[in-house]
């Protein structure tokens, strides 16, 4: 679930830099008293995600303002399905339209994305992950999003798990240099990963112990050979070259994990409407 402490603050934020000093538009056409119904409507097939901020939006705005949704996060909806009944005081109704709608769009679009990779896997366990390439400050949206969408999370920030990437092998001198280093300062809390482009790296890996190896840019057939290495002594993350064409072979390949940036990245919103 969503943390509403952040999820409220976020909202507010976003609030005040769409409405400003204020609506000029809407404030000098509504009355008070005037009240609108309303239909969140999708024109296109997906995977609803977001309904939470999207009520988060307008309850924020006003109290008055009453919404009920036809779907919950992770279904699928499809082109022409009323998703959701809004009606209240117009002024606020008009006002929080554009934010709630970006909320709920961009969510949809990268759960239905995500949701369409891990169906591409098929029946092999592997599961689709995400990345830190997210938007700033929209990084637990993107990664609830990820989630709904039926993939799996990676670290949430860089405190999360020690990841040693080709930089840091440069730095440290080699991954072992690097790993027992991180040894004597890590928590007993913490995770070790290795990036390996080769073969070579795989085995030096391996044989400092590390819990995560992830195979950087491999070839399928090198992803099969470091999963026949590696036997399972440690988790398998595969990443690079990651598309709707390819996963489903990589995962064939005996990986536990697929790490792609395209699943939020990449993703399109998903074309939902507030019609009045």
């Amino acid at each position: 679930m969503l943390n509403s402490l952040y999820m409220e603050e976020h909202v507010k934020e976003a609030l005040k830099e769409d409405i400003g000093f204020g609506d000029i538009t809407t404030e000098n056409l509504a009355d008070d008293k005037d009240y609108l119904k309303g239909f969140l409507n999708t024109r296109s097939d997906g995977i609803l995600c977001g309904s939470n901020v999207f009520e988060t939006v307008y309850k924020t705005l006003s109290k008055d303002i009453k919404i009920k949704f036809y779907y919950k996060d992770g279904d699928r909806i499809k082109k022409g399905d009323k998703v959701a009944d809004i009606e209240g005081p117009a002024k606020y109704l008009l006002m929080g339209e554009r934010v709630a709608l970006n909320y709920i769009q961009r969510m949809s679009g990268i759960a239905t994305e995500t949701r369409k990779y891990q169906d591409a896997i098929g029946d092999y366990p592997a599961k689709i992950v995400d990345t830190r390439k997210t938007t700033p400050n929209f990084r637990m949206f993107e990664k609830y999003s990820v989630k709904t969408g039926g993939g799996a999370l990676h670290r949430f920030n860089l405190s999360d798990c020690a990841m040693i990437k080709d930089n840091h092998i440069r730095l440290a001198g080699s991954i072992t240099a690097a790993v027992e280093k991180l040894r004597k300062n890590l928590s007993h809390a913490h995770k070790i990963e290795v990036e390996c482009d080769t073969l070579e790296q795989v085995k030096e890996a391996l044989a400092t112990g590390v819990e995560i190896i992830m195979l950087d840019n491999m070839s399928i057939e090198e992803m099969k050979k470091a999963c026949l290495i590696i036997d399972h002594k440690a988790i398998v993350e595969a990443s690079g070259n990651v598309n709707l064409e390819t996963v489903n072979a990589i995962a064939a390949a005996g990986v536990d994990i697929i790490s792609s940036s395209a699943i939020v990245a990449k993703a399109p919103t998903l074309d939902l409407a507030l019609d009045i």
